[in-house]
């Protein structure tokens, strides 16, 4: 299987995906990690390579408009491979991997009531993270993630590192499902993808 991703976050969201809920498939390629714009321009070359070899594709919507299902036809406004699936985290990835509530409150050492039992309404996730860490009773966390005063950077100098360690070490994506109706849709489109 080839995955396409936004970012190093995401690429870990897929492996546990895949691990969890189809550890029949096998990953063979990771690509992109270069932004939405890089998946948005490769969607085409993709669903193409999707008639001979299975094509994971997940991007953030990132805003409210387009939906999901509007912002996969732009993409794809034509035939689409059976084994090409596209899944777009609302807002962006990190409302998923907040979806687990109670875990992720814990590893940042914050109440659980701070975070919204519906992740994807959260208008700015990676945001919404940032100002979390800003809460956290652990300095750790709050070094990791949060900007340095005057830095440019809307994150910590190991925001990915930090969370994607939470996602292969400590996330359940059945858990975070209750938590977020996209990531829901999306483990119900992985168990059914290829069978």
């Amino acid at each position: 299987m080839i995955v396409a991703v936004e970012d190093a976050l995401s690429e870990s969201v897929v492996r546990k995906l895949i691990a969890v809920i189809r550890p029949d498939l096998n990953i063979s390629i990771v690509m992109g990690k270069r932004g939405r714009g890089y998946i948005q321009t490769k969607a085409r070359a993709l669903n193409r390579t999707a008639r001979s070899v299975p094509v994971f594709i997940l991007a953030d919507l990132d805003r409210p408009i387009p939906c999901p299902f509007d912002l996969i036809n732009q993409w794809l406004p034509t035939f689409r491979a059976p084994a090409l699936l596209v899944r777009i985290a609302v807002m962006e990835v990190e409302s998923w991997v907040m979806a687990h509530r109670e875990a992720f409150a814990a590893h940042l050492g914050v109440p659980l009531h701070r975070i919204p039992p519906d992740t994807d309404t959260i208008p700015r996730p990676k945001e919404f993270v940032v100002g979390l860490a800003r809460m956290s009773k652990r300095r750790d966390i709050r070094e990791d993630l949060v900007p340095s005063p005057g830095s440019t950077s809307a994150v910590g100098p190991a925001f990915n590192a930090t969370v994607s360690r939470f996602v292969t070490e400590t996330w359940d994506p059945r858990a975070a499902s209750t938590a977020s109706p996209s990531l829901r849709r999306a483990l119900d489109r992985l168990r059914a993808f290829g069978t």
